[in-house]
Parts: C-alpha cells; sequence; structure tokens
C-alpha cells in the first residue's frame, strides 16, 4: 500500500508523491529526488520540521522535545524524517520549492472542447496525457501555455483531481492573447501544456461548516473543491454563493444542480450585481450571507474573484465583528491583452 502525500511549498507550487507503507516522508521525498530540509534525519536537529495540514500519521517516540515540542506537535507540526502516514496527507514545506531542487512540472494534454459557456466565459476541456502524474489539490490552478508563443496565463482547474480531464473557466478578453487563440484558432485535437500546479489556495479537511464564495470565474477553483465533496461526502453544511456582474456572466449552473444532488449537505445560490437582471438574487455575495452562514464565526470559508470582491468581503467580516474559523482566499484579475 501506498499513500499519496502532497508537498506544498512556500511559493505554492506543489508535489504529489507516493510514500510506502511504514516509510517515512522524508525518505519518500528523497527516492522521488525532492530534498527536503534536513541535517540529522534522526530526529534531533529540528531542521525537517513541517506541518501536515490533512491526513494522519505516526511520529514515534525517538525524537527529542528540543527538535519537536508536545505544543508544537499538538498544532500539527512534523518531523518528515521520523514522520510515517496512515493515510494520504497534506504537508506544508515552509521553503520555497527551487530550494529542494523541484523544477516547475511541465504536463501535456489534447483539446477535447472549446465551449462558449456564457456571454463572457469560455469552458476549455483538456484530455490528459497523464492524468495520474498530475497531481493537484482541489483549488489550484496550472499555467497554460498558450501554443505557438511562450506566453502563458494562470487558470484554476474547475475538475477533480485525478480526472482523465482537465476543465477550465477562461473569461474572453477582447484582444487577450489565451481568448484571442481559443476564439480564434483553437480546434480539437490541437496540443497544450500545463506547467504546476500552483496555489496555497485549496480544500482542507471539513471539520466544521463551509462557506464557498465565487465571483465571476472564481467559481472554477470551488467546483474542483465541491467534486472532490461530493465524491468523499460531508455532514457539515456547504454553502456556495455564486456571484456575477449581469445575467450572462452565469454558468455551470446545471453542474452545480448536480453537485448538490450528489452532495445533500450543499445549498446554493447565485446573485447578479446588475439591478435589472432577471434572476431572483440581485446584488453582491455579502447582501446574501446571513448570520445564520456565519455561526458566529464557526465555519471556514473559501473565497475566490477579483481583489475588490475579496476586500469587500473582508471589510464586510470586520464590521460584523465575525473572524472565521478559517479564512482562505484567493484574488484574481483578468490577464491583460497583448
Amino acid at each position: 500500500m501506498a499513500y499519496r502525500i502532497a508537498l506544498n511549498f512556500e511559493d505554492g507550487a506543489t508535489r504529489v508523491i507516493d510514500c510506502n507503507a511504514g516509510e517515512k516522508v522524508l525518505d519518500a521525498a528523497f527516492r522521488n529526488k525532492i530534498n527536503l530540509p534536513m541535517d540529522c534525519s534522526d530526529g534531533v536537529c529540528g531542521t525537517c520540521k513541517c506541518r501536515c495540514e490533512q491526513g494522519r500519521y505516526d511520529l514515534g517516540d525517538e525524537y527529542i522535545d528540543d527538535a519537536l515540542t508536545a505544543d508544537e506537535a499538538a498544532e500539527g507540526l512534523v518531523l518528515t524524517c521520523q514522520m510515517v502516514p496512515s493515510t494520504d496527507c497534506v504537508v506544508a514545506v515552509p521553503v520555497p520549492s527551487a530550494a529542494c531542487k523541484v523544477k516547475p512540472a511541465r504536463h501535456e494534454g489534447t483539446v477535447r472542447s472549446v465551449t462558449f459557456a456564457s456571454d463572457s466565459t469560455i469552458l476549455l476541456t483538456l484530455a490528459l496525457d497523464a492524468p495520474e502524474a498530475l497531481g493537484f489539490l482541489p483549488g489550484q490552478y496550472v499555467n497554460l501555455v498558450v501554443p505557438g508563443t511562450e506566453q502563458h496565463r494562470a487558470y484554476s482547474f474547475s475538475s477533480k483531481p485525478g480526472a482523465a480531464e482537465a476543465s477550465f473557466l477562461i473569461r474572453n478578453i477582447a484582444g487577450g492573447v489565451m481568448s484571442t487563440w481559443l476564439t480564434q484558432e483553437a480546434q480539437p485535437g490541437a496540443r497544450m501544456a500545463l506547467v504546476g500546479p500552483n496555489g496555497s489556495f485549496f480544500l482542507r479537511s471539513v471539520d466544521r461548516p463551509v462557506i464557498l464564495l465565487a465571483g465571476g470565474t472564481g467559481l472554477a477553483p470551488l467546483l474542483s473543491m465541491l467534486e472532490v465533496l461530493a465524491d468523499q461526502g460531508t455532514d457539515q453544511p456547504v454553502h456556495l454563493i455564486y456571484g456575477v456582474t449581469a445575467d450572462g456572466d452565469l454558468v455551470e449552473m446545471a453542474r452545480i444542480e448536480a453537485l448538490a444532488a450528489r452532495l445533500p449537505t450543499l445549498t446554493w445560490s447565485a446573485c447578479v450585481a446588475d439591478p435589472n437582471s432577471a434572476a431572483p438574487l440581485k446584488g453582491y455575495v455579502t447582501q446574501h450571507l446571513s448570520d445564520a452562514h456565519l455561526r458566529a464565526g464557526d465555519c471556514d470559508i473559501y473565497l475566490c474573484g477579483p481583489p475588490p470582491m475579496v476586500e469587500a468581503v473582508r471589510k464586510f467580516l470586520q464590521e460584523k465583528g465575525v473572524t472565521p474559523a478559517h479564512f482562505h482566499y484567493e484574488k484574481f484579475a483578468p490577464s491583460e491583452a497583448s
């Protein structure tokens, strides 16, 4: 038996490795040519200290308190030279990937389809050459290389890890390098490269109610998270609020409905900022985020949207005097035309 260990580095790069039953994470990393920080490898120096953000493991009793105190261990800190996983794990490594001699990973895929999902959004689907090699955490992104150029743009997966096809929601920007290629040149069968994955915005263990807030194509990483939650199941309430500017910007509504059918604890709503919208809910996501959802802070919030939206939600929470147990957010800005 082997466990999947996602090593998430300080610069957001992620590499997923296999760790054999009874094998220590440090040894598994070295076997995969990843030089995690270390000095003694005997649980004495503490140089290999990282944080386990998800999963179960055993540290044994062969390390000394100077290397890892009881308080640190209680907070999820680990010594990778002593850590033996008993499940899949996510480990935060407090150094950049380059310091561990990890080079950006390049993957390849074939365009399966390019669909205009809405007036402003393109849905790109790629058939991956090696889905098992593209290990990412739900919520993360890759850099898609524009074919025929050296330019690339960052997009979050809207598909789940391990799927044979990767999907992305891409804003259609007039004159944008990627938008121009997708709308004028892309054909099924075209080849594309993906570099990554990257990002510290990803789904953690669900131990309390979850609120998902999406603005525009910021829906993509939250769909990836929901796919995983629907597969795994959870007894915790999950509430999605999806906000867009105009009616024509709404996408993937049928998919959200299908996810809600698979995940009974999921509730959701969509709102449109345009006051002339035909949508039942108008305004911004904060206008539809109630005290019942916030539970006086007993919740984890995941927010992905443009910078003004992120700042508006942060200000809203401050004014409400609510501090969520965990607040994970990612700002995105459309790529400039060139």
